[in-house]
């Protein structure tokens, strides 16, 4: 992988290792359990159980919601969870580098694990600042000694330029754990070089995202097609001047993402080739599904899907293409009767040879509920990381890697 270092470029045998991982999860806001293991096992499974059985010490940073919020709870259940996933017993200590998280680190025996509390303790984790400015916190200075070397898998937390990311990057010898190295691999195909024909597949709700994207890859050259669907859908059927009925006018008002309409309508008259927008689609009439086509509206009833006749545009460009990118469904995918636009949309990404990688966290369930997450060529658990590097950003914990191998 070009300008970052690997687990493969360091001998871990006898070294301690920190690493820093995305435990970040959702939890019940009443029990403050974990209310899905997704991440800790992705991470247990691949970096942290590999360095473990090359004999490192391994000691891991990862944070759990911010101060203040429901979801900011200590990392003991994460780590009797990753002890779970492994099948062998993992330490915890709770405090993040004071006296008892020292000692913890110096009594580690090759191959063992200890997860370190929510780095979000430290009051100086959240703000923003380069490597060289965070290695002088207390944290970087009470822990960076005792370590041999920096692993920072932490993907989704990439676009942030916090303590526990690019500060150890300046003082340690720094490399990916497999998370971040897939993540880099799998986005730089899609966005440095992608094989062309290359389409973009935008829906959901997040119409902000979906115009930056848009403009970065189609000013870009990245794209050659954007096919659009869910709010993001009827965000561009206004931009275009359509009326979609007061219910799902108003829906976009309460959004408030008619601000976006003129940046949007600019975009589509640069570029009217290579945006697809929906000729038809489905509303709830009644209870019942009804197919309305675009030339028929405005309507009364509330838009749930692309119609079919959208459908059948979509997958004909699907089939054609090289690359592609998916962010966001179709429609409410979650409600069968307007799962039609999303399944056949996905079930034609999935079958098709081209390279694919789905984000966004509405994708990844509708995937999943398909059975079609096998079938993708890469599923991105990141979130806010993964939109930033669609949209041409630089992400503080990539650069700061590849700062430190040069």
């Amino acid at each position: 992988m070009s300008g970052i270092k690997t687990i493969d470029d360091f001998d871990f045998k006898g070294k301690t290792a920190l690493v820093r991982v995305d435990f970040n999860s959702p939890i019940d806001p009443k029990t403050k359990k974990v209310l899905d293991d997704t991440r800790i096992k992705a991470h247990g499974e691949s970096t942290i159980k590999e360095l473990s059985q090359k004999g490192a010490r391994v000691v891991i940073l990862a944070h759990q919601g911010r101060p203040g919020d429901p979801d900011f709870t200590p990392l003991k259940e994460h780590a009797q969870l990753l002890g779970k996933i492994l099948g062998k017993p993992v330490k915890y200590v709770d405090d993040v580098f004071g006296e008892k998280a020292q000692k913890a680190i110096k009594e580690l025996k090759n191959s063992e694990i200890l997860v370190l509390d929510n780095v979000r303790n430290f009051a100086e984790e959240q703000k923003k600042g380069t490597p060289e400015e965070h290695a002088k916190t207390e944290m970087v200075r009470k822990l960076a000694p005792l370590a041999d070397v920096f692993v920072n898998d932490a993907f989704a937390a990439a676009h942030r330029a916090h303590v526990s990311i690019v500060g150890f990057t300046a003082v340690l010898p720094s490399v990916a754990g497999r998370i971040m190295e897939r993540e880099v691999k799998a986005l730089t195909k899609v966005v440095q070089n992608p094989e062309k024909p290359c389409v973009y597949v935008l829906g959901g709700a997040k119409a902000d995202d979906a115009l930056k994207i848009s403009q970065y890859v189609l000013k870009n050259k990245i794209a050659d097609h954007v096919l659009t669907g869910g709010v993001v859908g009827h965000l561009f059927l206004a931009a275009k001047g359509i009326d979609l009925g007061k219910p799902n006018m108003e829906f976009l008002e309460k959004k408030e993402l008619m601000p976006f309409i003129p940046g949007i309508k600019e975009l589509m008259n640069s570029y009217p080739r290579n945006i697809e927008v929906p000729v038809d689609l489905v509303v709830e009439a009644d209870k019942k599904r009804m197919e309305i086509p675009v030339n028929k509206l405005p309507t009364n009833y509330p838009i749930f899907d692309i119609g079919p006749e959208t459908v059948k545009k979509y997958v004909a460009i699907v089939r054609g293409a090289k690359s592609i990118v998916v962010s966001g469904p179709m429609g409410v995918f979650e409600n069968k009767q307007f799962a039609f636009g999303t399944t056949k949309t996905f079930e034609a990404i999935a079958s098709s040879k081209a390279f694919s990688l789905v984000g966004g966290g509405h994708s990844i369930a509708a995937v999943e509920e398909l059975g079609l997450a096998n079938k993708m060529g890469y599923v991105s658990t990141a979130g806010g990381a993964l939109i930033e590097f669609l949209m041409g950003e630089k992400l503080p914990g990539v650069v700061a890697l590849e700062k430190a191998a040069s």
